[in-house]
C-alpha cells in the first residue's frame, strides 16, 4: 500500500506537486508549507522526508518501508532527519513558547555534515512562525547558503509572521480549504454521520480538519452549549458570573470563546441592521482579545465575566435602540 494512501484529497494534490518537482530536479533547498492548521501539512512533509531518505523505493518512487533508512525513520532515529519544535525551558517545567537560536545553530551544524545514509538530509521546523528573532537570523544564514542534497522545510499556519527575507528564500507550498463537497465526503469517509458532518463543517466555515477535530472530541457539543448559554444570558436566565466560572472551569475555555466569537459573526451575517452588526463585530474583537488574555496570568473567570457583561449590555442597548426607533 502506498505510504500516502491515507492522505486526504487536498494533501494528495499538494504532495503530487512536490513529488513532480522533486523527480524533475526542481525542488528547492527551502520549502514553506503554509495554510490553515489541521490540513495535514506536517504529514505531507514527513512523507516526503521518508521518500527522500528511503534507499529502496519502488518503481513508483514510494518508500519501501523495509530498508534501513525507512526503519530508522519509523523508529525516530534517522541521523539524516531532524524535526525541530518546542523544547523544555531551562528548569524543565514546561515547553518553551518559541524556537530559539541554539536549536537553529545545532540544526545548521547538522546540515553541514555529510549524510550518513543515501545522499540527502531533511529538517522540518514546525511551527516555523515560533522562531524568535535571533533564531530567524541564524536560519536565514542557512537558507542563504544551500548545500546540495540538504532540505530545510518550514511548516506554518501563519506565514506572515515569518520575516519576508525568510519567506522569499523558500518555495511556497500552499494548503487551501477544499471544496465543500470534497470536505464533506472526507468527513463521512471517517465515519461521521451526514448531519453531524454538515453541522461541524458549517461551524468550522468549511475547514474539514477543524470539523473533524470537533467531531472526534467534544468541540461540536461545546459549540451548542455556548450558543445555549448566550441565549440564556440574553433572556436573563443565567448570570455572567456563573457562566464565566463554568466556561473557565476546564481546559476548554479558549475553545468556548472561539465558538462564542464565531457565533457572533454568524449572527451578524444574517442581520440587516448596521448598528447591531457593528455591535456584534466589536464584541467579536473583544472575544478574541479575551482568548489571548487566557494565555497570560490574568484570572480567566474575571476576563470572561467582563466579556459576558459586555454581551448582555450590548443586547440591552440594542433593544433600547429598537424601542426608540419604534416609538
Amino acid at each position: 500500500m502506498s505510504a500516502r494512501a491515507g492522505f486526504a484529497p487536498w494533501q494528495a494534490r499538494a504532495c503530487d506537486r512536490i513529488v513532480s518537482a522533486l523527480d524533475a530536479g526542481r525542488l528547492g533547498h527551502g520549502l514553506l508549507f503554509c495554510g490553515p492548521g489541521l490540513l495535514g501539512k506536517h504529514a505531507v512533509a514527513e512523507y516526503l522526508a521518508r521518500r527522500l531518505l528511503c534507499t529502496g523505493r519502488d518503481e513508483g518512487g514510494e518508500p519501501c518501508g523495509e530498508c534501513r533508512g525507512c526503519l530508522l525513520m519509523a523508529a525516530g532515529s534517522h541521523p539524516d532527519y531532524r524535526s525541530i519544535s518546542f523544547i523544555p525551558n531551562r528548569d524543565g517545567t514546561r515547553l518553551r513558547t518559541e524556537i530559539v537560536i541554539e536549536q537553529i545553530r545545532e540544526l545548521s551544524a547538522q546540515l553541514a555534515l555529510t549524510p550518513q545514509y543515501g545522499g540527502a538530509q531533511v529538517a522540518i521546523i514546525d511551527p516555523a512562525d515560533a522562531i524568535n528573532t535571533a533564531a530567524g537570523n541564524a536560519l536565514l544564514k542557512t537558507l542563504e547558503e544551500p548545500v546540495p542534497g540538504r532540505y530545510l522545510w518550514l511548516v506554518t499556519a501563519f506565514p506572515a509572521r515569518l520575516p519576508a527575507t525568510i519567506r522569499s528564500r523558500c518555495q511556497r507550498v500552499e494548503f487551501r480549504l477544499p471544496p465543500y463537497d470534497e470536505a464533506l465526503a472526507w468527513l463521512q469517509s471517517r465515519g461521521h454521520g451526514d448531519e453531524d458532518a454538515r453541522d461541524a463543517l458549517e461551524a468550522a466555515r468549511g475547514h474539514p480538519g477543524l470539523a473533524n477535530q470537533w467531531l472526534e472530541g467534544n468541540g461540536l457539543d461545546l459549540r451548542r452549549e455556548v450558543a445555549e448559554d448566550l441565549q440564556r444570558l440574553e433572556r436573563g436566565l443565567a448570570s455572567p458570573l456563573e457562566t464565566a466560572q463554568r466556561w473557565t472551569g476546564d481546559e476548554d475555555a479558549e475553545l468556548r470563546l472561539r465558538h462564542a466569537a464565531d457565533l457572533a459573526v454568524f449572527e451578524a451575517s444574517r442581520l440587516t441592521d448596521p448598528a447591531r452588526t457593528r455591535s456584534l463585530a466589536t464584541w467579536f474583537d473583544k472575544a478574541n482579545r479575551t482568548r489571548d488574555l487566557l494565555r497570560t496570568t490574568v484570572r480567566a473567570d474575571l476576563a470572561v465575566v467582563e466579556l459576558l457583561l459586555a454581551w448582555r449590555a450590548g443586547l440591552r442597548a440594542d433593544r433600547a435602540a429598537d424601542v426608540g426607533r419604534r416609538g
